[in-house]
């Protein structure tokens, strides 16, 4: 096995783990003791360089940064449009995910979602989504 083959593993099982660990109600960022958080987690901060990580809870609730709805996606996608794609903000990481539950027209910046383990209806795996406190 080649030496990229082996990192695309360790890649894949890491955020395997993390999304099995959002699903459980358990997500999580590393954060170094500057506070600076890092997600997906990784094994030295990418804002100083220390390793000195330790594993701490997202928060519950997150707020959309910027959003943007799809209408004509690639065909990969088809299925699930049209869908909101967002950046909302969980403290010290912000998180991309699909706004799920909701028409993507009615999202906007500012609004309160909650991280949420969703299924695409096109491909039939696991991804990651916000599903809105306020509807």
């Amino acid at each position: 096995m080649s030496d990229s083959g082996e990192s695309e593993g360790v890649q894949d099982a890491g955020f395997d783990d993390w999304v099995d660990a959002a699903e459980e109600g358990t997500a999580y960022y590393l954060e170094c003791p500057d506070g600076h958080g890092s997600l997906p987690p990784r094994r030295v901060c990418p804002e100083c360089g220390l390793t000195d990580l330790e594993r701490v809870d997202v928060p519950e609730t997150g707020t959309v940064e910027t959003y943007t709805v799809t209408h004509v996606p690639t065909p990969a996608f088809e299925d699930d449009a049209p869908y909101a794609t967002a950046i909302a903000d969980f403290g010290p990481v912000r998180i991309t995910g699909q706004v799920v539950g909701t028409d993507p027209d009615v999202v906007e910046d500012g609004l309160e979602v909650e991280l949420e383990i969703t299924v695409s209806q096109t491909t039939g795996e696991r991804v990651i989504g916000f599903d809105p406190l306020v509807r």
